[in-house]
């Protein structure tokens, strides 16, 4: 196979687990299911991954790598007050709740709730991605903090998680309740308690 097509399916079989394992999780997908959704050989899998749980991993990262690209595009990046900035963030995440569970829904959240104890190897990558994530949100709480002038027991990165957790937390109510609204009601609360922390105006109708 000529090193562009063995990219190609590599490709392939990651955006397949995107898709899959968001769809019926990480344990109930196998990797004939994964073979079939990336229209590719069994040999072709075992060729870039040694197992299911090596592509579990590689899709953490591959996952996180696209989110990362996403939110750095996102139109809330170019705002230049912090606290603007993270409830711009929360806008943007209400904004993206479009479509199937599948599309919006967290690939590594999905994982980690099921391999934290068996495969640690795939919870350290999810744990990876999740951190990394709030990393990005912690930068924009500490400007944020430093703008309003306020000191607090809690840290920014002890806010950042608590971020992350809410909106975790939201994916797994709208999978309970079969659809996105009440994770976008969850993230009305979210930003209505930052507003309340920053001591930013509440938008008109909250």
């Amino acid at each position: 196979m000529p090193p562009k097509d063995q990219g190609v399916t590599k490709t392939r079989l990651l955006d397949a687990a995107l898709r899959v394992i968001r769809a019926q999780g990480y344990s109930a997908t196998s990797v004939d299911d994964l073979c079939a959704a990336a229209g590719v050989t069994k040999g072709a899998f075992f060729h870039h991954f040694k197992s299911k749980e090596a592509l579990g991993i590689a899709a953490a990262d591959y996952f996180s790598a696209f989110a990362d690209s996403v939110f750095a595009a996102a139109p809330y990046r170019q705002l230049k007050d912090p606290v603007d900035r993270l409830l711009g963030y929360v806008d943007f995440r209400r904004a993206i709740l479009q479509g199937q569970l599948p599309d919006f829904t967290c690939l590594v959240g999905t994982m980690v709730q099921e391999t934290y104890d068996t495969h640690p190897a795939i919870r350290d990558a999810c744990n990876k991605s999740i951190s990394d994530h709030a990393a990005m949100v912690e930068a924009d709480i500490a400007q944020a903090m430093k703008a309003r002038g306020i000191k607090a027991e809690w840290s920014a990165e002890s806010l950042a998680l608590y971020t992350q957790a809410v909106i975790q937390g939201a994916f797994i109510l709208a999978k309970a309740k079969g659809g996105p609204q009440v994770a976008a009601e969850c993230l009305d609360h979210l930003r209505r308690y930052l507003e309340c922390i920053f001591h930013h105006p509440a938008r008109k109708g909250q």
